[in-house]
């Protein structure tokens, strides 16, 4: 073996060291061997081996040729050491001695090769033991080194590699179980490395994304329900400054979907954190079906502890809903929060508008790696035609109940108090990340605070207020349309859509034809290829979404699919879980769904985000061939977002608009 190691760092002394001091750190060394268990035998050799390094290095011919040596290498291969040539015998003492020096992953990788087949020792020889040790020490040693230097996921792959080798090898179950823990205690820190890398490295982030789901669950949920039957495991309020840290570094459609699975799973903390992401998601895209969702999410919610009313007042504020807004405000619990509304220098809209937009500002829009925390301009949402042309939708479709008449809504011009735009405070700079149950402290309280949200000063609301009481205007009177604007009533969707797809059936009109169960461009049955290009056109891009829609269809028929094809694993994975539902349950769905329509959003490197419109209908069959449950035929409108794994594109995501 030859053992990439000078005689200096052997024996552990400087290049310049004297024969006296050379000799005094032989002796220290000699006295204090390792006491991990290694045999006396390779004990022995390790101090034959310190000798005849220090025999060389006190022998003033041969000291100076060994120098001359490493001169020359330094100047012809500055990375490279003149090594020491061990024979067999000496190997493991060599490995000993190089995990001493400081090189503990050269001796891990050596020790572990040493213990691979042919040169395998015999089974249940001293040197077999030696060899064991010598690696599980090194590999502790190596993954302490990367650490060190912030190469977590390097220091977690050291441990898996030398726990593997412990469990092949059978002999040192402490050993192997002080590895086991080290890996587990290191979980926090490769999910904050994978995570915080770029985005372009797709495989790096879903790994941290998968851990961290992992974790969670593990966990018992954000509340940590199961945390403490394992002594080793983060104490809860560790746990929560870990997560404060990490969730910059995902974006707001990961947190929704993470939030939901652990809300599934039975995390309270998780449905209320799945409030704020899609309501971040929602305002930062001017997407108001998805402040929709979060309003339904707020209602779904059980904490006995949290006061859904200045939630629910600002959802509904955000979905023109003054009405209602004001009544989930006049019944807030929060004495405190009652009076500085009452005691505000506008009316109660105005307060409630500044309340909304310190809300989103404070406590929703931070804490989401692609979304926006700066300027939350609420005038630019309530003037944005999108934003609009939903609410109107929602008008015809149903009459909301519980909202005033027109008669009881202000019309015309909007005046305001005098001094009002004049007066008002500037908006606050600092931004507080949202924490899990109660948010930290600080800033200007000059909104009382509840439980779940502590909004700071309040800025300038005129021009949001003029805008909330026309959109207020607008809303309330669609609230008696003309009889050509009569609403029509909204098809129920059954339970066995899942949540993502769920459309929006509408009664059809001669604007809006028929929605067709199969593409005519489509194939049917069309296996779906890998979409490589660099830049797919319109008919790849559609290509790719009917693969997905086809795929999908086949794997809830317990069909062989080609999801992987199309798909990154989460979906897939979603795919598989409501598959294993229906066969639990002795049931099977059958899917038709069609792209009819595609516009492309955006186009970047490795994301390119869609909307399409999709013909769609299913039905629930059980075991004895009946029909248990069925959409009728629909279309919905479905944003999907393509991520590039290396140089092939795939879905990532789906968000429905409706």
């Amino acid at each position: 073996m030859d053992l990439p190691i000078d005689h200096f760092r052997l024996l552990g002394v400087s290049p310049s060291a004297q024969a006296d001091a050379i000799f005094r750190r032989l002796q220290s060394r000699c006295d204090s061997p390792p006491d991990q268990g290694f045999t006396h035998e390779v004990l022995v050799q390790r101090e034959s081996l310190l000798r005849r390094s220090a025999d060389l290095l006190t022998d003033s011919a041969e000291r100076a040729e060994y120098e001359a040596a490493l001169l020359a290498l330094s100047e012809s291969h500055p990375n490279e050491t003149v090594g020491l040539d061990l024979s067999s015998s000496s190997e493991v003492a060599g490995l000993i001695l190089l995990w001493e020096a400081g090189a503990a992953q050269e001796a891990f990788q050596l020790a572990r090769q040493g213990l691979q087949p042919p040169q395998a020792p015999a089974l249940g020889s001293g040197r077999e033991s030696d060899l064991t040790l010598v690696a599980a020490l090194a590999c502790r040693a190596a993954a302490d080194a990367e650490q060190q230097q912030r190469r977590y996921e390097s220091a977690a792959q050291l441990l898996s590699d030398g726990i593997e080798l412990q469990q092949r090898m059978g002999k040192l179950p402490d050993q192997e179980a002080v590895l086991e823990r080290e890996l587990k205690s290191l979980l926090p820190f490769r999910i904050l490395d994978l995570l915080s890398r770029d985005l372009s490295a797709v495989s790096d982030h879903d790994q941290g994304i998968a851990l961290l789901d992992a974790m969670v669950r593990e966990r018992g949920g954000l509340e940590g329900q199961l945390s403490f039957a394992d002594s080793s495991a983060m104490t809860q309020t560790d746990f929560e400054s870990f997560f404060q840290q990490i969730r910059c570094f995902l974006t707001v459609q990961e947190q929704i979907d993470l939030f939901s699975g652990w809300q599934a799973e039975g995390s309270g903390e998780a449905g209320f954190l799945a409030v704020f992401a899609l309501t971040a998601a929602g305002f930062s895209r001017r997407k108001p079906e998805l402040i929709e969702q979060a309003r339904e999410q707020v209602q779904r919610l059980s904490t006995i502890e949290l006061d859904p009313m200045p939630l629910l007042g600002c959802l509904d504020l955000l979905l023109g809903n003054v009405a209602e807004a004001a009544n989930h405000f006049r019944s807030i619990r929060d004495p405190e929060l009652l009076r500085w509304i009452s005691d505000h220098p506008g009316d109660d809209l105005a307060a409630q508008c500044e309340y909304c937009r310190v809300w989103l500002e404070r406590d929703v829009m931070p804490g989401h790696r692609d979304v926006d925390a700066a300027g939350v301009d609420l005038d630019a949402w309530f003037a944005d035609r999108d934003v609009q042309a939903y609410v109107d939708r929602l008008d015809r479709q149903s009459v909301r109940s519980g909202e005033a008449s027109i008669a009881d809504q202000p019309t015309g011009d909007v005046s305001f108090p005098s001094g009002w735009l004049a007066s008002a405070d500037q908006a606050p700079s600092d931004r507080d990340e949202l924490d899990i149950g109660d948010h930290s402290e600080g800033g200007d309280q000059s909104i009382p605070t509840t439980r779940q949200w502590k909004p700071l000063a309040l800025g300038a609301a005129g021009l949001v207020l003029l805008s909330a009481l026309v959109f207020a205007v607008q809303r309330n009177s669609n609230q008696s349309p003309k009889p050509e604007q009569s609403p029509s009533l909204q098809q129920p969707v059954t339970e066995s859509i899942p949540p993502a797809q769920k459309p929006s059936v509408e009664d059809p009109s001669p604007a809006k034809p028929q929605a067709n169960l199969r593409s005519e461009t489509t194939a049917s049955g069309t296996e779906p290829q890998p979409l490589v290009a660099d830049m797919p056109d319109e008919q790849q891009l559609r290509a790719l979404v009917q693969g997905w829609l086809d795929s999908k269809a086949r794997a809830l028929q317990g069909q062989p699919s080609d999801l992987p094809v199309v798909a990154r694993q989460r979906l897939i994975q979603r795919v598989d879980q409501d598959r294993e539902a229906d066969v639990a349950a002795g049931n099977t769905t059958v899917v038709n769904a069609s792209v009819t329509a595609l516009d492309v959003v955006s186009r970047q490197p490795r994301r390119i985000e869609l909307t399409a419109e999709v013909a769609y209908s299913d039905s629930t069959i059980n075991g004895s061939g009946a029909v248990v449950r069925s959409t009728k035929p629909g279309s919905l409108s479905v944003t999907y977002i393509l991520g590039r794994d290396g140089d092939q594109w795939r879905l990532t995501a789906y968000i429905p608009q409706g």
